[in-house]
């Protein structure tokens, strides 16, 4: 298991930063937001705990999907006039604070997922108005230092999170740790512009990821361990597959109008 944590994270960041490098930062916000980090975790614990354990960590996941926009909003806010240390460093302080204020609600599923949808409604709308300019290429220089960043940042959150109830080890599942390595080094190589991009994406990633926890937290309830986990994966890819096919559709439109 720890193989698994040491290499699973790395390995997606990997992909994620050479999607990002060939489509850009929206591409690699949304794949950033699928439960490729939270949905191993909540299943690890799962394993070792119980199911219960594991319906009460799923719930508090959908939750925390508040907790994990707040963080990207601050990040995006504060990258238009901060360096990456003092927003990195004040955005993880309103991560902690909202995730402070979800801990303390009695969540239902429904009331859960009621607040993801409400933060990924609003966050496209709060989020800043930047023209954005594709010219900054991400760079594969910094590569090996984000892989060693998530190894490290997913073995501090899965070790706390073992140390803790049901609903913070949801919470901390949900820790935005891949959208910290992307958000900081989209900032230093291609400026703020593309880290609203990055966000802007994430909110699309973020629905299969509530998706994925919703039908855990249900079907865990009834079933067995393991038909779950595959439902939840194969719905949230579909859910996935569907944002991108419509993307595609709709670029296919704007360019099509463009060439008339």
């Amino acid at each position: 298991m720890l193989l698994l944590k040491l290499t699973i994270v790395p390995l997606f960041i990997a992909l994620v930063t050479l999607a990002g490098k060939k489509w850009g930062a929206q591409l690699a916000g949304m794949l950033g937001g699928l439960p490729v980090v939270a949905g191993p975790i909540v299943v690890f614990l799962a394993m070792e705990q119980g199911q219960a354990f594991g319906v009460v960590a799923s719930t508090s996941a959908i939750a925390s999907v508040v907790a994990l926009l707040a963080f990207g909003l601050a990040y995006s806010w504060l990258s238009l006039s901060k360096s990456w240390p003092v927003t990195y460093a004040l955005s993880l302080l309103v991560w902690l604070t909202t995730a402070a204020l979800l801990a303390q609600l009695t969540l239902t599923p429904f009331f859960a997922l009621v607040l993801a949808l409400m933060a990924i409604v609003l966050t496209p709308v709060l989020l800043p108005k930047v023209p954005f300019k594709s010219s900054g290429a991400s760079s594969l220089k910094d590569l090996p230092l984000r892989l060693i960043s998530g190894a490290v940042l997913t073995l501090a959150v899965t070790q706390s999170a073992q140390l803790l109830g049901g609903s913070w080890s949801g919470i901390l599942a949900v820790f935005p740790l891949i959208g910290s390595v992307l958000a900081v080094f989209t900032h230093r190589n291609q400026g703020a512009a593309a880290v609203t991009q990055l966000y802007r994406g994430m909110v699309k990633g973020l629905c299969s990821l509530s998706l994925f926890f919703l039908i855990l937290t249900f079907a865990w309830q009834h079933y067995g361990f393991w038909w779950p986990v595959l439902i939840a994966i194969f719905s949230a890819l579909s859910l996935q597959l569907l944002f991108r096919l419509s993307s595609l559709l709709k670029m296919q439109k704007i360019a099509n109008a463009t060439g008339n």
